[in-house]
Formats: C-alpha cells, structure tokens, sequence
C-alpha cells in the first residue's frame, strides 16, 4: 500500500432483523475487506468498522472518531440491509471527512432457489441505498456514489480513483505555497484572494523576497553541483547546438544550483508548491528553467507568473494522479485548418517532464523576457492521449473552475527553432466550441494539464469543496 492512511469501513443495518442475521452482515462485509485489500490493488487499505452502524449513537460516534484521526482518509459506506436515515442524520451532518456510497450487495445474483422472506430481509442493499441515498441528498453532502458489484474489476477501479481524490482532498489542507517574487505587473488572471483560498481549499500561501532565494543558492556547494551534473549527463541528452560547451555547462550547472537551492527552501518550510516570475530575479544570472522542470518532475507544484493559485492546483492534481502525467500549462498557438484544429501548448521554459513522450534533452538558448543569461530547459514532445485542462478564477465573489476535455496527440512535425518542450491537443468538443466557451466562462491562459485524470474525477474533487465549476466536453 502507498501510504499507512487507510478508509473506513462502515456497514449499515438495524437492529430489527435480530443478531443472527447482525452476524451474517458482520462476516459478509469481513468478506469483502479482506477481498477488496488483497485482490482489488487498491492504493490504500480498508478498514471495517466492527461496531455495525445500527443506532444513532453509534453512527455519530464513528463519524466525529473519522475526524479527528489523521490516519483516517475517508469513510466508504454501504447498506447491507434497510438502514433507517433518520440515524445518520447526526454523524453524517459531523463528518468532515471524503465520503463514499458504495452501492453494492454482497451476492451477484438473485438466488431463487433459496430466497425467502429472512432472505430478501438480509440482503436488501436495493432497499437501504435509497433510504440512505435520500438523506444524503437531503443534507446537501457531497458525496461519491459508486454502483456495482464489489467483485467487479470496473467498481474496484472506481472505489481506487476515488479514493486518490479524496487523498488529494485532504492533503490540499497541508498544501503549501512559496512565491518567489510577487505577481507579474498588470496581469489580471494571477491574482486571488489569499485568505479565501485558505478558508476554501486549505491553501497556505507565503511571499518570499528573491533575496531570501538568492542566501541559499549562494550556500550551495561545489561538489553538490558536481554530483548532480554528472547524474544530469546519465539522464539526458546534452544538445550543445551552437553553445561552446564550456558555455553550455555554466548555463546548466547555474540551473543546478536553482534546483538544489529551491528544494532545500521549499523542505526546510515544508512548501510543495512554488512560483517565479521572471520580473523579479535580483541577484540571479537565469530564470529557472530546467530547474523548475526537475521539481516538477519530484512531485512540486509550480505555476509561472506568480501564479500561485495554478501552481497549488498543480500541486493538488499531481497528489491525485500520484505525479503521472501532470503539469503547469500554457495555450500558446492554434491550428486552425479544418482537418487539423489543434492547440499548441507550452511554455517559455516550464514544461513538466511527466508530460514527456520522447527522452528529454538539455539546450540552453536565448530567452527575451527577464533580460539575463541563456537559461538551460529540458525539450521533449507531450503524451497523448485522453485528459482534461483545468484552471481556477477569483471572480471576486467566489472562486471558480473550468474544465475543457482534451485529446492529446503525437507530434509529428519537428520544429527546429522551438526550443522549449511542447504538448499538441485537440479541445471537446471542438476547437471553436472549446476555446469559446473557454473565454465565455472567463478561463485564464495558465492551466494544468492532466493526462491521467478524468473529468469526473475532477467534478468529484471539485464538488467536495463545494466549488463552482463547469465542464466543457
């Protein structure tokens, strides 16, 4: 298992059958913890609750112990028999964890040959899922309901994506923010309240002058860039073009020391997110570039700009996708030939190796903005497959996300005077549709891009935060 958090198990029933039939709920749902851990790879364990969810008292005492333990990342619920919802009125109101309905009962079929009245009595999930169903829906929880057979690969495959969200979810409460700088001057779509993004999502937000960065990339020594180059030249190919290599080695080791410096920063203040902004680098000879990327590629949440609310998102979205195939983006340019209709994506330098199809390569180059040396980036062309761009907007009010479903796709025309790393994608439903709706809802140009979330997984987020969203598919 991935972590030592694990999900409650809480099976629900009432006294009215008698204990008999309380003992058979008790073995049945042993049955399929002990299932569900060792056959379902789920990422983390389950544990059932032995104290049965018969009574008022019972149910709320479960839910304010949930609570207050930190191993206890959410609470999967499921029916076995008719549980009357006026008990869970109190616990689940108290609940403050993720909460799962697992539709279920524990046989696949309808046994005719032995089905009776203490039968139909037992086994009567179809009954107590509505009971329970109406009282959630009637508080206004926002909880997942997954229906299926417990034993069936597609329900194990739910109950595992749902519980990465809902890890993502309380891990959002610990998620920390370093801004290196303040936000770029007279952008609109970086700003945000700070003190609502902390009441809402749980996010802690600290602006850090450059000098601050600076003190540590000076204390950075010399056999600590020696060792990382040379793990560099093992991993990626050095692509000197028209650099000397005496040139292309300063650009690359002064990147090395950014990495070095930033990640001891960010551990020594337990931050997992950062920003930069290419406007304030006093005291620095580059923008990071391929030091951002090798943070990212560590599982640090990054957004350019400033931009602290994408680079939180970016932390969030990669604790839900375990870091794969996830990171800060930018809509660059379009193609907008009717046989083509494509979005280019990118970055002045920060594109995130998770994205990467092809082997990364080292080039420093020119970079017209920041006014400093040719800063070293990792180049490489994007995944593809199915995903979702996601961003986040202060409108003053409240906060709001857009999500645009997406096909990523093979790059097959090279661009030789590009260098930075690129993604290619074709926006749901279409690109006219997409990039309209995009700005209609007020969309920004810094997003995340997932290739390994769903828009469903995002909804399932997004809905635990009670945030506005929209989804365009």
């Amino acid at each position: 298992m991935a972590t030592e958090k694990k999900f409650w198990f809480v099976v629900g029933s009432q006294a009215l059958y008698g204990d008999e039939a309380l003992e058979q709920v008790k073995s049945d749902a042993q049955v399929m913890t002990t299932y569900l851990n060792e056959q379902a790879d789920l990422p983390f364990n389950i544990e059932l609750q032995t104290q049965l969810a018969t009574t008022a008292d019972a149910i709320t005492n479960i839910m304010k112990e949930a609570n207050y333990r930190d191993d206890i990342a959410g609470v999967i619920t499921w029916m076995h028999t008719f549980s009357p919802a006026k008990m869970w009125i109190r616990g689940t109101k108290l609940l403050q964890k993720p909460l799962l309905h697992l539709a279920t009962q524990f046989y696949d079929n309808i046994s005719w040959e032995k089905i009776d009245m203490d039968y139909m009595n037992l086994h009567q999930s179809a009954h107590g899922d509505r009971e329970y169903g109406f009282i959630n829906k009637r508080l206004g929880k926002q909880n997942k309901i997954i229906f299926g057979h417990w034993k069936d690969k597609a329900t194990q495959e739910d109950i595992k994506s749902w519980m990465r969200i809902a890890h993502a979810y309380n891990e959002s409460f610990n998620l920390k923010v370093a801004r290196f700088g303040d936000n770029m001057r007279n952008v609109a779509v970086t700003e945000g309240d700070k003190i609502e993004a902390q009441i809402q999502f749980g996010w802690t937000v600290d602006y850090f002058g450059i000098g601050d960065l600076v003190a540590y990339i000076e204390a950075v020594k010399e056999e600590e860039i020696t060792t990382l180059f040379a793990e560099y030249q093992n991993q990626y190919d050095f692509d000197y073009r028209n650099n000397d290599e005496a040139h292309f080695n300063d650009s690359v080791k002064e990147q090395i020391k950014y990495e070095i410096a930033i990640k001891r920063f960010l551990d020594a203040g337990g931050y997992t997110a950062f920003t930069t902004n290419f406007e304030d680098l006093h005291g620095m000879k580059q923008l990071p570039g391929l030091a951002v990327q090798r943070l990212n590629e560590q599982g640090y949440g990054f957004a350019g700009e400033g931009d602290w609310k994408t680079a939180a998102l970016d932390r969030l979205l990669k604790i839900a996708t375990d870091n794969k195939a996830t990171g800060f983006m930018e809509d660059y340019t379009y193609d907008m030939r009717s046989d083509k209709q494509q979005i280019l994506g990118s970055h002045m330098l920060e594109v995130d190796p998770t994205l990467a199809a092809t082997k990364p390569k080292i080039v420093v180059d020119y970079l017209g903005i920041g006014d400093k040396n040719d800063p070293a980036r990792l180049v490489f062309d994007g995944q593809a497959g199915e995903g979702v761009v996601v961003t986040m907007l202060d409108l003053g009010t409240h906060y709001k996300f857009i999500v645009n479903e997406i096909t990523a796709e093979t790059l097959t025309e090279p661009a030789p005077n590009l260098p930075v790393a690129r993604v290619l994608w074709q926006a749901k439903p279409s690109l006219e549709t997409g990039v309209r709706r995009w700005i209609e809802e007020g969309g920004g140009h810094h997003t995340v891009l997932s290739l390994t979330l769903n828009s469903a997984q995002l909804e399932t987020l997004i809905k635990m935060f009670e945030a506005e969203y929209v989804v365009i598919k």
